[in-house]
């Protein structure tokens, strides 16, 4: 685990309502602490996941990492898969087995006391970076391929893109996902990278294209003007925007009824 900065000292309140930021990520998990604007008021907290990681074991070592932030009044919490009202549905680089039907929020709710949102990560980072104006397409390139869509700033229905094949076979996580990276090389890797954004483009026809993540910073081809590249940190930063006011029916919708009851045995074929 590594920290920085004055954890300790108390925050001037009239910045407040501060939020626990945290990122459930395939390799590493995040947390800091922002203020109403959604900036950090301490240098966030970092270490690595744990490898098995079900719900238990992620659930401790996030507590434990958030043991010297701020005090805080509430929780957003970015998901890596399917999050429906606050219970988990998939968790693709996690272990989808042991996480479906999780109630990731009901459980941090009861550990924290604090009221606690969980969307999925990519979602959150969009609202971190995003301009609120035509359709615009966030991905994130990590351990696998997070996607979002908003248009007008409104979170559209969730695409699990990262599990979608796009070439001979392969899923998004398979083609641009971090072991791709470090087994094609950068270079191939970035080709990929390339022909990914160019079908994305036919799929969602975006206005602009955001691409964030941990690998992100990994992308050195030209990128056309509507396609940029954003700082890894909204991962973290959007998570003040869970809890404004114009999301709160958004969170306050009952779970969908497919997703209320474990998946039957024909989920399970190929």
């Amino acid at each position: 685990m590594r920290s920085g900065g004055a954890t300790s000292r108390k925050p001037a309140r009239r910045r407040g309502p501060y939020t626990l930021a945290i990122d459930i990520g395939g390799s590493h998990l995040k947390a800091s602490v922002l203020d109403r604007a959604g900036r950090e008021i301490v240098r966030r907290v970092e270490t690595k996941t744990p490898h098995p990681a079900p719900p238990k074991a992620v659930m401790a070592a996030l507590v434990e990492l958030t043991r010297a932030l701020p005090r805080y009044d509430r929780v957003s919490i970015g998901f890596p898969g399917v999050v429906d009202a606050g219970r988990v549905i998939t968790a693709p680089n996690l272990g989808t087995e042991a996480w479906h039907g999780f109630p990731l929020a009901a459980r941090f709710r009861t550990r924290l006391r604090k009221p606690v949102r969980v969307l999925n990560d990519a979602e959150v980072q969009g609202f971190g970076v995003i301009a609120g104006t035509g359709l615009e397409c966030v991905l994130t390139l990590g351990t696998g391929l997070g996607s979002a869509v908003y248009r007008d700033g409104e979170l559209m229905p969730h695409l699990e893109l990262g599990q979608h094949p796009i070439a001979k076979g392969a899923t998004y996580d398979q083609y641009v996902g971090s072991a791709a990276l470090a087994r094609k090389g950068v270079r191939k890797w970035n080709r990929r990278v390339e022909k990914m954004i160019g079908i994305v483009r036919t799929l969602v026809n975006f206005d602009h294209l955001y691409l964030g993540g941990g690998d992100a910073a990994r992308v050195d081809i030209a990128l056309p003007s509507d396609v940029t590249t954003v700082s890894n940190e909204a991962g973290i930063t959007g998570g003040a925007r869970l809890w404004d006011r114009d999301l709160d029916p958004f969170f306050a919708r009952p779970a969908r009824k497919a997703f209320r009851v474990r998946r039957s045995k024909r989920s399970h074929d190929p």
